[in-house]
């Protein structure tokens, strides 16, 4: 069976994409650094969840979990609603969902036990694997994105009553 048209090819490097006058603008980026734009925050959380989802789906299809994964990061950059160079920071997020799902150490997103884990996972059959995803799904849509709490600001001490310089 070929590899589906979305996995890259090892035998040519990738071409720039030019977006037509009829594809839809990208989506913004963060406001600022983007750890610091709580909006921002929220809109890798929805893709995270959405990356879950269509990695549960596509494994539907015979693939594994990291084929799954890779492609899904690269395909779809508009139906995660977060600019395409931000794939990877959700990439690594739903891969660290996974790895705890699994019941293993995922430390870092970007950290080599996120590797070793999906490693062991893709060692077992691909049903369990998408098991794995769906749990991690679940689990992440329960959670809610870190948002400051805002402490309500305290007005400057008064002068004591009575004192004078």
């Amino acid at each position: 069976m070929p590899p589906p048209r979305w996995l890259p090819s090892r035998r040519r490097p990738p071409q720039p994409h030019t977006p037509a006058a009829s594809e839809p603008a990208p989506p913004p980026g963060p406001n600022g650094f983007w750890l610091t734009d709580p909006a921002f925050r929220d809109r890798l959380h929805s893709a995270t969840l959405t990356m879950l989802d269509l990695v549960e789906s596509v494994m539907y299809d015979g693939m594994t979990l990291t084929e799954a994964l890779s492609g899904v990061r690269e395909e779809v950059p508009f139906m995660l609603g977060v600019p395409a160079e931000y794939g990877l920071l959700v990439e690594g997020e739903a891969a660290a969902q996974i790895v705890e799902t699994a019941g293993l150490t995922a430390g870092s997103p970007f950290g080599p036990t996120i590797g070793q884990g999906l490693a062991h996972i893709e060692q077992r059959p691909v049903e369990e694997q998408q098991q794995f995803v769906r749990a991690a799904a679940r689990r992440y849509a329960t959670t809610t994105p870190s948002r400051p709490r805002s402490a309500p600001v305290a007005p400057p001490p008064s002068p004591a009553p009575g004192r004078t310089r």
